[in-house]
């Protein structure tokens, strides 16, 4: 599974059981960021603990945090999986927002480096 632009590339390899980001991310609302939910939501039927890697996506916009919250809403409401965030605290969204999505779900790992 992947999504590939100039702006931004999202891959989830299995073998791994995590989900990478680079690039920049600004997408116009939730209907474009349909394609993105589903690939994670594909991804999170696969194994009982999933890693979304962020450390090189160095923009998302309010949509994208915005779908990335409705994500850990339902990975949370599952309550069969382990979700593990990796970011980096060189990029600053991150260092914000992955805390907030850390409130949605307690039991979410959060590794910055």
């Amino acid at each position: 599974m992947e999504i590939k632009t100039d702006d931004y590339s999202i891959w989830y390899e299995e073998a791994a059981s995590t989900v990478y980001f680079r690039g920049f991310l600004r997408l116009d609302g939730m209907e474009e960021y349909q394609p993105v939910m589903d690939l994670l939501l594909s991804a999170v039927d696969k194994s009982p603990t999933l890693t979304l890697n962020l450390q090189d996506l160095e923009f998302l916009n309010s949509s994208g945090i915005s779908m990335l919250s409705m994500f850990v809403v339902k990975v949370r409401d599952r309550g069969d999986v382990q979700l593990i965030l990796q970011g980096s605290n060189k990029v600053l969204w991150q260092t914000k927002s992955l805390r907030n999505l850390q409130r949605l779900m307690p039991g979410l790992a959060l590794e910055l480096t």
